[in-house]
């Protein structure tokens, strides 16, 4: 088996293999350092690779498989980090050169987690500036590229996570996604990213976003993601908004979504999209109705919510930099500076008007799912953009600015209902993504739609052509 097809094995296939004794751990993380070191110098998916870490984390997975029964669920699966995840030990910039030098003495409840589990950790991979925008490039290492395409953007903020994944350096990433940076990029990289409830996975130190903020998996497949999401999920002290434990099976996803109700909607009412994009989600959207749901076209009737998620995110950075902002601006990535600065024009009343308008939000999405199971639209507007943009810059005639553009996605933040993204297929080379949102935390649904839809049109073969 060559370094290439053993690295796109998914982590239940590797898991089978080291069970049969016919594949070792320190085989498959031999193998993902050197597809890393022969693909990343132009990708620049990853910030810090970590190949001691790894192949003492595979020689460790290796003496369990040969132990007997009790092998962590996750042993000797090779993945990586976000580079906003506090790792113990190893440097996270946080994409950032206020942070660029950042070695915490501590792990993230996320890291703890997958560390436990027996993940193999790879290493750090690219994010935005503590994850402001829907592209990962930043000033301490540049953009990452987009496996389909090398000039384009994988999206962000977890561009790399999911650029990492779609080129097969790791069948597990971890990703965050504060107004869609785990859908972003999983759909501009042709891979599967769930965001779970919100609170489902705890987080620490808390996202600069807290409230917006959700941690979850980037993989190839969605039974590979429940396996993350099995380890992750749960309270911890540390955070808390984190929610009870509400396990998840493999088998639980199993189920099918025959006689489930779902909704189709091109544009939410307001968005800017692209014809091909709205064409190629459509056509997957219809084939729920193979799948034995009921489909019709509606969508909550709500206005675009962007006037004040924008007051609730700018808000946000500029109180992060407030007590140093003179000293420390010169070092901010130049769009985040603009956004820091406008944060600062607003006042009090204007963020508390803001999460007063935020709840009867939730309300009107809560009452649309008093009578559907699903929502399903495109997951972004258009295909990938270039590399190191802040944004695309127009859709279909509308301008955009840094997150506005992701009309599908921040939604689902504000709402903090369960959405995922999976591939439906390609325009003009580029991947394009169906999002599929659920009710308030029916996590399980959402991923029994995404596994239904992925067992009729499997995507997992596909290959970047790097």
């Amino acid at each position: 088996m060559n370094d290439t097809d053993l690295c796109y094995h998914s982590a239940l296939e590797l898991r089978r293999l080291y069970r049969r004794r016919e594949l070792s751990p320190v085989e498959a993380a031999e193998a993902a350092l050197r597809r890393i070191e022969a693909v990343d110098a132009d990708l620049n998916a990853f910030v810090t690779v970590t190949p001691e870490r790894a192949m003492a984390e595979a020689r460790a997975a290796e003496t369990a498989y040969a132990g007997g029964d009790q092998v962590p669920p996750l042993a000797g699966i090779p993945g990586s980090l976000k580079d906003l995840t506090a790792t113990r030990g190893i440097r996270t910039t946080r994409g950032s050169l206020t942070t660029a030098d950042w070695v915490p003495d501590f792990d993230a409840p996320l890291t703890e987690r997958l560390r436990d589990a027996g993940m193999v950790l790879l290493g750090k991979t690219n994010t935005p500036e503590l994850g402001w925008k829907g592209d990962s490039g930043n000033r301490v290492c540049g953009p990452t590229h987009n496996p389909w395409r090398h000039g384009r953007t994988p999206g962000g903020s977890s561009g790399g996570a999911a650029a990492a994944v779609a080129a097969g350096l790791g069948a597990l990433a971890q990703g965050t996604d504060g107004a869609g940076s785990i859908r972003i990029p999983a759909a501009f990289c042709g891979a599967f990213g769930f965001k779970p409830s919100w609170g489902r996975i705890p987080q620490h130190p808390a996202s600069v976003v807290e409230t917006l903020s959700h941690a979850g998996p980037i993989t190839r497949t969605v039974a590979d993601a429940v396996l993350m999401l099995q380890t992750m999920a749960g309270p911890d002290a540390r955070d808390r908004t984190s929610m009870p434990a509400e396990p998840v099976a493999l088998d639980q996803i199993e189920g099918g979504v025959d006689g489930l109700r779902a909704a189709w909607s091109s544009d939410l009412g307001y968005a800017a999209v692209d014809p091909r994009v709205v064409e190629t989600a459509r056509a997957a959207a219809l084939r729920f109705a193979d799948l034995g749901c009921t489909l019709e076209e509606a969508h909550p009737q709500t206005d675009d919510p962007w006037r004040f998620l924008h007051t609730l995110w700018s808000t946000a950075f500029a109180a992060t930099f407030r007590d140093d902002f003179d000293n420390i601006a010169d070092r901010l990535d130049p769009g985040l500076r603009a956004v820091v600065e406008e944060g600062f024009r607003f006042r009090g009343t204007d963020v508390a008007a803001a999460y007063l308008e935020r709840n009867p939000y939730y309300h009107q999405w809560r009452e649309f799912f008093e009578s559907r199971d699903l929502l399903l639209t495109p997951t972004l507007p258009i295909t990938a953009f270039a590399a190191g943009d802040d944004h695309p810059g127009s859709i279909s005639g509308r301008e955009t600015t840094y997150l506005s553009w992701t009309a599908f996605t921040y939604p689902v933040n504000l709402t903090g209902l369960p959405a995922a993204t999976v591939p439906c297929g390609f325009v003009d080379g580029l991947p394009v993504g169906l999002q599929i949102i659920g009710g308030w935390r029916q996590d399980l649904t959402v991923l029994r739609a995404a596994r239904a839809f992925e067992q009729l049109a499997p995507w997992s073969q596909e290959r970047p052509p790097l």
